[in-house]
């Protein structure tokens, strides 16, 4: 056999590794286990590992060493559940398993994904008595650090005993890589002081932490490092990491420096500089370079063609991107599309192109989850909602293996849908595939809480173990969204008692929570935790500020926390001018319109819908039509609202005839709040003919407003026609529709309590009588 040696390393393509495997069939060689074992390299090598599988299919009794083997060329060849398929197959006929496999197989467990079978197979390595096997604990640690378990890969460095140089630098990355620069900060400190000198690796690692913290002292303070121990790498990838930190810690001119002085540039060092650019936003300095690179005869390649299409792209010329795609063409980069076809896809989207991005996913030779996901989010940010699901369930239907990222945007395009029955088959989907990942989790909670579906959120939310910010955000957001605003107030609580650091986004959803409710007491509270938490100042905080204090009642804080904004929008305009509205207020909102067209900032929608609303509390009818008629002045088409709205103004005021005159020319057809607003004109001022007048075209009006239906029975019953208003009330019945009951909000110590007609809950009814009889006390002291 081993004079068959030398023919297994000259095999160059995979024909002539099946010649010889031919011939080992002829001659009976096929069943020595070294010549079997080396075919199945020797396959996997030459990109066939379904051959290399039927080899050891064959083979009669294959020992541990080629099952090793296979395992390891499945791991080469990315069929990772396949790796860990054959180590479960070892197992379970209980085959010797050698310490040489346990890499391979941690390897194909970190690349799939699957954490859990990465710790039964750590309990295995500690059951072998293998746990203080460097190679395989240095397996581990990569395992867990890529898997994003910092816990699990601290406890296997931590057991260590033989510590060098690469488990430290691992240990670094580990952190670093999971979004954690401090802590691989706080390793690197450990490592020196423990007396370990750090190489090019360990620097690399520790100079992507300063640039993750955007730190410029901590950037000069590592450089020192590397310089006064003369660390460098020989492919200067490690003066590249250094370029790229400066320019994250927004230094470009020390990361121009350090590209500058390089003595040797190579296609990775001209890819930094340009990148460094992008980072600062510096997009034309960036093609410059790359002009100057093609100039140095210096070869780009496939990440250099995606920084250069990121800059085309940010600067929105397609005319260069075309060029550059075209470069890539010519010169053979990356030819079937697997690494650039992606950023071509994004590209084009930018530019405004969709049909290009589609096209240039279908001539990509290898479509994996990236290549989907990508054209999945090109769609679903465009707007093409319906096309981001397909693509996704084409994706399914292609047996490619969605990722968190795919579900996500999927999850995502559900909600913002309402497509709730394919949002929760994704939702089981998810669970089948063990991608209960927070991100992912966070999106089912997200779109629920869009489906209305409030109870399926919540289960969501208290089934995740790990709660970060933005469980307790979105969880609180989807309750606020959905008129559940004692709900998302208590749930603040009780986030704000567990000691959660809140951001600007926990207490936007609260404030909102506090407006719905016109709950001022809880919303300056509120408030004051705000500026002692030190949120920074925001511009939709402060908007949502002015709206709570304005709808509350509290004119004067609104006011304030109005004219301490340092940049007002037209939604912070519409909150203050409609807060004044709402309280009768009408000159100084319209005092506040006309600041607000004067400092430049054209109305929207919303803002002459609030001048309207403010126009018809106050029964001002020529304000009311004045501002009404301003709309198209200002390129604001007036929408059915603004209509309902001026109509019952109008009908308020016994204009029956000019509201009605307004109805016959609207540009669509009457809803029922619009009806509504003329029919209840009419029972105010007695005008029974306007009423007989539009009865046809009330028949035409399908509505599930059970106001407009209690609406018109009343002014049957009035009219002593009880045929017509039973017959309303059946319509009603029938349709299943039901009278929203009215409730009432009480507020004891620092809790508010909400309760209907009828309502006697035991715990609330005790508290409101406790109050009632305190009260009553009270007064006869007095």
């Amino acid at each position: 056999m081993t004079l068959y040696m030398p023919l297994f390393r000259a095999c160059a393509s995979l024909r002539t590794v099946a010649q010889l495997h031919a011939h080992l069939l002829v001659t009976g060689l096929h069943r020595d286990p070294l010549a079997s074992t080396r075919l199945i390299q020797s396959y996997a090598e030459m990109g066939s590992l379904e051959s290399s599988r039927l080899v050891f299919d064959h083979f009669h009794a294959p020992d541990s060493f080629m099952w090793g083997v296979l395992i390891k060329c499945c791991a080469w060849s990315r069929s990772f559940e396949g790796a860990v398929s054959l180590y479960r197959e070892m197992v379970r006929q209980r085959k010797e398993i050698t310490r040489f496999i346990y890499p391979s197989v941690l390897r194909a467990c970190s690349c799939s994904g699957n954490l859990g079978a990465g710790e039964t197979v750590h309990g295995t390595v500690v059951k072998c008595g293998l746990d203080g096997d460097d190679v395989i604990l240095s397996s581990l640690l990569c395992m867990y650090g890529e898997m994003g378990s910092l816990r699990n890969a601290g406890k296997v460095f931590d057991g260590m005993s033989g510590r060098d140089v690469v488990s430290w630098s691992s240990m670094i990355s580990s952190y670093v890589d999971n979004g954690d620069p401090s802590g691989g900060l706080d390793v690197f400190r450990s490592m020196l002081l423990q007396g370990f000198e750090p190489d090019s690796v360990t620097m690399i690692g520790v100079a992507e932490a300063c640039a993750q913290l955007g730190s410029l002292c901590l950037a000069r303070l590592i450089h020192g490092q590397v310089v006064t121990r003369n660390i460098e790498s020989d492919d200067a990838t490690l003066n590249n990491s250094l370029v790229v930190m400066y320019s994250k810690c927004g230094e470009l001119s020390s990361a121009e420096v350090l590209f500058n002085i390089a003595t040797c540039r190579s296609a990775a060092s001209w890819t930094a500089m340009i990148s460094s650019y992008n980072q600062s936003g510096r997009f034309r300095e960036a093609l410059d370079v790359f002009l100057e690179m093609q100039e140095s005869q210096c070869k780009a390649n496939s990440v250099t063609m995606m920084a250069i299409l990121c800059s085309c792209a940010r600067l929105g010329w397609l005319r260069e991107g075309q060029s550059v795609h075209c470069f890539v063409i010519r010169n053979a980069i990356d030819p079937g599309y697997d690494f650039l076809g992606p950023a071509f896809i994004e590209f084009y989207a930018d530019c405004g192109r969709v049909h290009d991005s589609e096209k240039t996913f279908m001539i990509i030779e290898e479509r994996d989850a990236v290549s989907w996901n990508m054209l999945i989010t090109v769609y679903a940010r465009k707007g093409f909602l319906e096309e981001a699901l397909s693509t996704f369930l084409q994706m399914r239907v292609q047996g490619i293996i969605p990722d968190s990222f795919s579900f996500t945007v999927s999850l995502w395009s559900c909600g913002s849908m309402g497509f709730s029955q394919l949002g929760c088959q994704i939702h089981g989907f998810v669970m089948k595939s063990h991608f209960q990942k927070g991100f992912v989790l966070n999106a089912l909670i997200d779109m629920y809480s869009k489906c209305s579906d409030v109870d399926s959120a919540y289960r969501v939310f208290l089934e995740i173990q790990q709660k970060d910010i933005v469980t307790w955000n979105t969880m609180i957001c989807g309750f606020c969204q959905n008129g559940y605003s004692l709900e998302a107030i208590h749930l603040f609580d009780k986030m704000y008692s567990n000691g959660f650091i809140m951001d600007e986004v926990s207490f936007l959803s609260v404030i909102q929570a506090c407006s719905q409710l016109a709950y001022l007491e809880k919303g300056k509270w509120v408030h004051h935790k705000l500026i002692i938490h030190g949120v920074r100042k925001d511009l939709y905080v402060d908007t949502a500020l002015t709206d709570m204090y304005a709808k509350s009642g509290d004119l004067k804080s609104a006011q304030s926390v109005f004219d301490s904004m340092p940049e007002k929008t037209v939604v912070s305009w519409s909150a203050m001018i409609a807060g004044y509205g709402t309280h009768g207020q009408i000159d100084i909102a319209i005092s506040l319109f006309n600041q607000m067209v004067q400092m430049g900032i054209e109305p929207n929608d919303v803002t002459f819908m609030n001048i309207l609303s403010a126009c018809s509390h106050t029964g001002s009818v020529e304000y009311g039509k004045f501002y009404f008629g301003l709309m198209n002045s200002h390129g604001v088409a007036p929408k059915l609202e603004h209509f309902a709205c001026l109509i019952d103004l109008l009908s308020r005021s016994g204009n029956l005839d000019e509201a009605y005159s307004v109805i016959s020319s609207m540009p669509f057809p009457a809803d029922s709040s619009i009806w509504g607003a003329l029919i209840n004109g009419c029972r105010i001022h007695q005008r029974m003919d306007i009423f007989q007048i539009i009865q046809r075209d009330l028949l035409d009006v399908d509505t599930a407003d059970t106001g407009y239906y209690t609406l018109l029975s009343n002014i049957h019953a009035e009219e002593g026609n009880w045929v017509r208003s039973r017959k309303l009330r059946s319509t009603m019945e029938s349709a299943g529709l039901k009278k929203v009951p009215g409730y009432s909000l009480i507020e004891l110590g620092n809790r508010t309590y909400k309760f209907g007609a009828g309502d006697i809950s035991d715990l609330q009814m005790e508290e409101i009588c406790k109050q009632r009889e305190k009260n009553l006390q009270n007064l006869e002291a007095e």
